[in-house]
């Protein structure tokens, strides 16, 4: 499996330069399969706020890319289903677009529907997170980012990459967050952990990690 894990989306050519790379092909050739799931997980996120990043109205850019072909796969659906059905449609798809929300929240549920046990077999997916989407990935989130607190405790999310993230530094709509609340953040972890904004993103190819930024970021510890 490809990461590209976004602040914010497809912000800038840049990122949307690194996602056909990893593509290998032109995104109207490629199939997504959309996942809202950690959206249901924050306090602070209504249902108008799936409806907007499965419809692609929101600011950022996912869903509205020119896909060859969109679906939903919702997590916490996957349980009660027919197991060979839903891999199936995941096997089929050339890239995941992951929501942002509460990323625990996300996490407790890639591991309940089966996904995360998927995911290593299936070296040519390409996944595609957005804020808590793309933290998800992480080590750790930090108490900062503690919403829905999982079943065990703990602020650990699934470590497929060796870094933590401080997502939205500087915009208007997270004025809480800015870079020195990231630099008190990043004490409380022994991870490296970086600040980002919202044009940066990461890619990461074979535990390789790559900054595609256009923005702000900063590499924290």
């Amino acid at each position: 499996m490809k990461l590209l894990l976004t602040d914010s989306g497809v912000k800038n050519a840049s990122i949307h330069a690194a996602l056909l790379d990893l593509l290998g092909k032109p995104i109207a050739e490629s199939s997504a399969l959309l996942i809202p799931t950690a959206g249901y997980g924050h306090p602070f996120v209504t249902p108008d706020r799936a409806w907007e990043f499965i419809s692609g109205r929101g600011t950022t850019p996912m869903v509205d890319l020119g896909w060859k072909s969109l679906g939903v796969l919702e997590l916490t659906a996957l349980p009660s289903i027919d197991r060979d059905r839903w891999v199936s449609w995941v096997r089929d798809a050339d890239v995941l677009l992951v929501n942002g929300g509460d990323a625990l929240y996300l996490a407790h549920w890639m591991r309940e529907s089966g996904l995360l046990d998927l995911l290593p077999s299936l070296p040519g997916l390409v996944y595609v997170g957005l804020s808590a989407g793309s933290m998800v990935m992480t080590p750790r989130v930090g108490d900062d980012f503690v919403g829905w607190k999982p079943p065990a405790g703990g602020d650990s999310a699934l470590g497929l990459v060796d870094f933590s993230m401080f997502p939205h530094v500087g915009h208007p709509m997270c004025p809480e967050n800015t870079m020195a609340a990231a630099e008190k953040w990043a004490t409380g972890l022994t991870n490296p952990a970086y600040a980002t904004d919202e044009h940066t993103a990461f890619k990461v190819i074979d535990g390789e990690v790559e900054v595609i930024s256009e923005g702000t970021w900063k590499l924290l510890n």
